[in-house]
């Protein structure tokens, strides 16, 4: 027996994979995108083609892509996944209308359903601590205490912790000099605990940093350290050290983010030490305070789970 013949495609299936065949080439010839990146493209337009089955792409309409976003948003896709699916096609019909004669890009105006917008997580008081009281009984675990201190002390995003030449510290005030994105210069303040971490660091560091080398934090090798080096760190000492959260740099900034603004109440000032751009950022964490209040209420307040 013969194995049953493949299907023949139609003539819109056929029309479909040239246009996409054309359209890749493109990516990859005029905008210089990758092969990986070029088939995330393909797979969100293969997509359209099932949602659109024997409807020729020329004669699609907004009503018809706004269905098909309904279709995916129902089936589980997020806010995000569908934002992106809906930008590619976008820019495929732009292509289409550019170079193969079709008059409307029905993609025009539409919108992705926003996602649930995900809370960052923090470290309570007493996990943060329990971090960053590591035992700094080698060099390596002195950097690590200092490096830990630092986050949870002044925010740092990874990649500004990295970059720092102890140039940028100032013990006497009390301060780091941070360069953040878009190559934003801020003024951070450093904490008694980080400040008395990072002298214990300073006095140490020649062990294990090249003569030449200017970065406050080397690696292994004495060479400035790498981001992926800290995270693994952090993650080794967050299992020793008992905490059940998955510990990464982001989280030690949050958990100062969330600490300072339990303590204070002052979201601008947050926001000025965390280098965001704008105050909406920063809001995020005005819903983490409120989450904790809630916990507090909830086990203090003797009615506020009994039924009347």
């Amino acid at each position: 027996m013969t194995d049953a013949a493949a299907p023949v495609p139609n003539k819109i299936e056929v029309l479909n994979q040239h246009y996409l065949d054309g359209y890749l080439a493109w990516l990859r010839n005029e905008k210089q995108y990758s092969a990986l990146t070029a088939e995330n493209y393909a797979r969100d337009l293969r997509h359209l083609f099932e949602l659109a089955a024997d409807i020729p792409l020329a004669s699609l309409k907004i009503h018809h892509i706004r269905r098909y976003i309904a279709q995916l948003h129902s089936k589980g896709l997020g806010g995000r996944s569908l934002a992106r699916m809906l930008s590619a096609w976008r820019g495929f019909f732009t292509y289409l209308m550019r170079d193969h004669g079709l008059t409307d890009n029905p993609c025009v105006g539409l919108r992705a359903p926003k996602s649930p917008k995900a809370l960052p997580q923090a470290l309570s008081p007493d996990e943060a601590a329990r971090l960053v009281e590591l035992p700094a009984d080698t060099p390596e675990a002195i950097r690590d205490k200092a490096m830990f201190e630092l986050f949870y002390s002044s925010g740092l995003r990874l990649a500004e912790l990295v970059n720092l030449d102890p140039a940028q510290l100032d013990m006497g005030a009390g301060e780091v000099r941070v360069t953040g994105k878009g190559s934003k210069t801020r003024i951070v303040p450093l904490g008694t605990f980080a400040i008395a971490a990072l002298q214990t660091w300073l006095t140490i560091r020649g062990q294990l940093a090249k003569a030449d080398e200017t970065a406050l934090f080397v690696g292994a090798r004495g060479n400035r350290i790498t981001p992926r080096v800290v995270q693994l760190r952090m993650k080794q000492w967050g299992i020793k050290q008992g905490i059940t959260s998955n510990v990464h740099p982001h989280l030690l900034r949050h958990s100062f983010a969330t600490h300072v603004l339990q303590s204070s109440g002052d979201l601008r000032a947050v926001q000025e030490m965390l280098g965001h751009a704008s105050i909406s950022t920063t809001q995020v964490y005005t819903h983490l305070d409120f989450q904790y209040l809630s916990k507090i209420y909830d086990a203090a307040h003797p009615r506020a789970k009994k039924k009347p």
